[in-house]
């Protein structure tokens, strides 16, 4: 199989990578190729929140990846941390978190996949926060953000990270893959809420299963599998 980031696709501003990418996935692009940009004048997170990111100071990239795998949001989550370094965790199901100078956790980085199932493919689009200068959160948002805290002229050695750990995490066996992520999981033993149909609930999270859902115990003592809806830590509103 052709290695991760080959062809690579570099534009100096898009509305997202995602879109570029999308694009070229459904007009046939191999798997691999990569679309990475100096800006992005609309890009977005899970569930249409925007992501932003100063121009030139983020690796902002979208990686095509043909016959995806169930487990694809996983192996991305764990293939980002792992590039962005020893301290990285994962806050379920797509933020990477590092810890600040006052021990609160930040979002350096962040993953959306997107894709068509029907027609064998799907999109990995990464951005991570790279210099010192932190992007201007949109005030609807009240996640912190953090920083590799980098030179911007490291970016490219930064997406050669991400696609070894892309690359060696698409080739690990499952079980391989859901004990890497634990070892960095942000969430466990943590106080969370998530929405449900009845309102907001509440309780501990004890990790994930085997399908990448959150397994959370509730205040009830029962076990909840979580795998969609919102998710965030007691007090703090993503």
């Amino acid at each position: 199989m052709t290695p991760i980031g080959w062809p690579h696709l570099h534009l100096r501003s898009t509305t997202s990578t995602n879109d570029r990418a999308r694009e070229l996935a459904s007009s046939g692009a191999p798997h691999g190729t990569l679309i990475s940009a100096d800006q992005q004048t609309e890009g977005r997170g899970r569930q249409g929140r925007e992501w932003t990111s100063a121009r030139g100071d983020g690796a902002l990239i979208s990686l095509i990846i043909r016959n995806p795998p169930e487990l694809l949001p996983l192996i991305a989550a764990v293939a980002v941390a792992e590039a962005c370094g020893p301290d990285a965790e994962i806050k379920w199901p797509n933020d990477i978190l590092l810890s600040g100078p006052d021990d609160r956790a930040g979002k350096v980085a962040g993953i959306l996949c997107e894709g068509r199932p029907q027609e064998g493919w799907s999109v990995v689009g990464i951005g991570i926060n790279l210099g010192s200068q932190l992007p201007a959160l949109p005030e609807s948002l009240a996640a912190r953000p953090a920083t590799l805290d980098l030179d911007p002229r490291q970016r490219s050695a930064v997406i050669d990270r991400v696609k070894r750990s892309l690359d060696d995490a698409l080739a690990l066996p499952s079980e391989a893959l859901l004990q890497r992520w634990a070892e960095r999981d942000a969430l466990r033993g943590k106080a969370i809420e998530w929405q449900s149909q009845s309102g907001t609930a509440s309780g501990t999270a004890i990790g994930i299963n085997d399908r990448g859902e959150l397994l959370v115990e509730s205040s009830d003592g029962e076990q909840v599998a979580l795998n969609a809806g919102e998710v965030h830590l007691s007090g703090e509103v993503n």
